[in-house]
């Protein structure tokens, strides 16, 4: 099987509202344009896949079980939009502010590569031909170290990232309203290399 160009998604300020340490189905709230984006990444045939820091489970706020059933909400809502995410990677862990069992320096919390890395080994994903979108700095540079293209959407953190960026090194590829902005952007670079 060929290698193929996915889409990588933060979850918080992307796909749903941003909340603090968001723990619970009560607080999750997808984003006007987000379930739409996802069903014509879908539709394209592209992979999606979620990659989110948890540090909250670092932290001891919520449990990696509470994580996993915010996912399971947030499949059920865009199932019934008809879209669907291929696979969910998140980090738990936090090398200064976790406890435990959590408090390592890992190789998957953004802004290091490991959860694409680790999502490409097992999808058999092309990461230079992948996108990753998101509104923090720590998604634009994992997805740069892994050698995706970028996007950073004005949602969530975005606008605030936005004004730092003239002091950063590191420039997203394109600054998207948000993630159906993004996906029209993804889109026709896809149909550009056709």
């Amino acid at each position: 099987m060929l290698a193929r160009a996915a889409v990588f998604l933060d979850r918080d300020g992307t796909i749903n509202e941003e909340v603090n340490y968001l723990s619970s189905v009560e607080q999750f709230h997808l984003l006007s344009g987000a379930a739409e984006a996802i069903r014509r990444l879908n539709h394209a045939d592209i992979p999606v896949v979620v990659v989110t820091n948890q540090a909250g489970v670092a932290r001891g706020y919520y449990d990696e079980a509470q994580v996993e059933l915010v996912h399971t909400y947030m499949r059920a809502l865009l199932q019934k939009a008809d879209a669907h995410i291929d696979a969910i990677y998140f980090c738990p862990h936090h090398a200064e502010e976790g406890i435990g069992r959590y408090k390592i320096d890992c190789d998957c919390r953004k802004p290091k590569p490991g959860m694409l890395k680790k999502a490409a080994e097992v999808l058999k994903l092309d990461l230079h031909a992948s996108f990753i979108v998101g509104d923090k700095m720590s998604d634009l540079e994992a997805g740069a170290a892994a050698g995706c293209r970028t996007a950073l959407v004005r949602t969530g953190y975005g606008l605030e990232i936005e004004q730092q960026l003239t002091d950063s090194p590191l420039q997203p590829d394109f600054i998207a309203q948000d993630l159906h902005d993004a996906a029209n952007w993804i889109l026709a670079c896809l149909r550009k290399k056709e």
